[in-house]
């Protein structure tokens, strides 16, 4: 990641809301550096407020903690005189503002636990409400308050796969910047809050695609960079069963190798761009054949080296530096890892275009001999390039021009028409991405399926602030080393 971006985004997202709220805290007489304290400072926000202490236990709960969060939240600010609905919007969408602001304004005071009956016929006798409309009302607010924040600035994501180890975790919680490369508006604007494309529990659609909107982003600090962990929409989820709109498609995550107009190809799982190797990833792994002189290596060397998959499996999983400190084990022969040779094709394992031959001119036409190793030269579409429509180029663009560009693309006795006119070039209207996942061999990624559209780019990784391992012991469970690590 950019030092400069992560810098702005950090110091934007978090260090200002958490500034304002420490001289918040300073005013009602509590101690500034337990603002600092992740959940400790919402336990504290509750106490301030004077709602009850057992209301830190619903943000354990995905889903209520949104909403509970946001209600502390507003009954917080209240109780320092900011009643106006302005005032309590400001303060929960725009809290890198507001807070610091109110931190430091020498107007501002702490009057008291805005949720007590006093406090209320004190400070809000003109904004007395029914408690059936003051609830009603605080869920609605909520509920408009969250999805601002998710769409506009950051949203949380965790690490359901192993594609990224050993860079990113099973079990990992990130922060998702939206600011980075600027907010995608909504495409499919009515929806159920904080579901994303299917409802929970009875598994039905959670937004209706009858109205649809056309991309737009707003201005960020950056484009995408090659190096960049990036959240984007499954691109695939176009296609049958789900035909899903762009931004209901599920959320991967994979770090960006290559950008628009870039050449990129793989030799012995090495990435090069534009004819230059790659920079590695620090967590990048792939899978080795390990061969011992018949003594079985020690299982907790293995573990403390961070190697995957080794127990009763034939080929364990690790970094390069892991494979160098077992080599120079003495009862370890050989390790190698197992790259698929060049030139050959997997038809078990089959790779972008090769997995998607529906472009083709004429079906004699070769398919590459590409494998997940050793793939390519391809080049990545830009926006405004011109390619020549014939045997080479359709199967490698005619998705993007079909389905991610929106034309109608038929193939009638060796000839291309687009939107029922014969075609023999074609203009990009859109920047395409390739995203590769840290853990070569068990990460779906371009390789398989192609470019990733701009307008499928949700957000970048900013940086871990939980990480749960579920294979650990109860009191190993949380990875404290991980905490608020940043993103590479």
């Amino acid at each position: 990641m950019n030092v400069v971006e992560f810098v702005i985004a950090f110091i934007i997202l978090i260090i200002l809301p958490y500034v304002g709220l420490y001289k918040l805290f300073e005013k009602a007489g509590v101690a500034g550096w337990k603002a600092l304290i992740p959940i400790y400072n919402i336990y504290v926000m509750i106490l301030l407020s004077g709602r009850p202490k057992w209301w830190i236990l619903l943000m354990f709960i995905p889903g209520v903690d949104v909403l509970v969060g946001i209600g502390i939240t507003i009954d917080f600010i209240k109780s320092y005189g900011k009643l106006s609905l302005r005032e309590q919007l400001a303060g929960v969408v725009l809290q890198f503002i507001y807070l610091p602001k109110w931190g430091f304004d020498k107007e501002t005071k702490y009057l008291g636990p805005s949720a007590t009956a006093e406090f209320k016929n004190k400070y809000q006798k003109n904004f007395v409400k029914s408690s059936s409309r003051e609830w009603t009302e605080a869920i609605i607010f909520a509920v408009v308050a969250a999805t601002l924040i998710r769409t506009l600035f950051i949203e949380a994501y965790t690490i359901p796969t192993p594609s990224m180890e050993r860079s990113l975790l099973v079990g990992d919680f990130l922060f998702v910047s939206k600011v980075n490369y600027g907010a995608r508006t909504p495409m499919t604007p009515i929806a159920f809050p904080f579901a994303h494309h299917t409802m929970p529990i009875i598994g039905t659609k959670a937004y209706w695609d009858g109205i649809k909107l056309p991309f737009y982003r707003l201005p960020g600090l950056s484009e995408v960079k090659k190096g960049d962990v990036v959240v984007f929409n499954y691109p695939m989820e176009a296609d049958s069963p789900y035909f899903r709109p762009v931004d209901k498609r599920e959320n991967y995550i994979k770090r960006c190798q290559g950008t628009p107009g870039d050449t990129l190809s793989l030799i012995n799982a090495q990435v090069y761009v534009n004819g230059k190797a790659a920079p590695n990833p620090p967590g990048e792994q792939t899978d080795y054949t390990l061969t011992t002189n018949g003594m079985d290596v020690n299982p907790q060397v293995l573990a403390d080296l961070n190697v995957s998959n080794y127990d009763n499996v034939a080929f364990p999983t690790m970094t390069k530096d892991a494979a160098a400190k077992l080599k120079s084990y003495s009862n370890v022969k050989a390790i190698t890892p197992n790259y698929k040779p060049a030139g050959i094709a997997d038809p078990l394992n089959p790779v972008f275009p090769a997995a998607y031959p529906k472009y083709k001119l004429n079906q004699l036409n070769k398919d590459p001999d590409w494998n997940v190793d050793n793939y390519g030269p391809i080049i990545i579409p830009k926006k405004g390039w011109t390619i020549k429509l014939d045997s080479l180029t359709m199967p490698l663009y005619g998705r993007a021009i079909e389905v991610y560009e929106g034309n109608k693309l038929q193939i009638e006795n060796g000839k291309v028409l687009i939107n029922g006119k014969e075609a023999t070039t074609y203009t990009f209207k859109m920047n395409y991405y390739w995203m590769m996942g840290d853990n070569r061999h068990d990460s779906l990624d371009s390789r398989y399926w192609g470019f990733v559209p701009e307008d499928h780019i949700v957000g970048k990784a900013l940086f871990v602030w939980m990480s749960w391992d579920d294979t650990a012991s109860f009191f190993s469970k949380i990875r404290w080393s991980r905490l608020f690590m940043g993103i590479h």
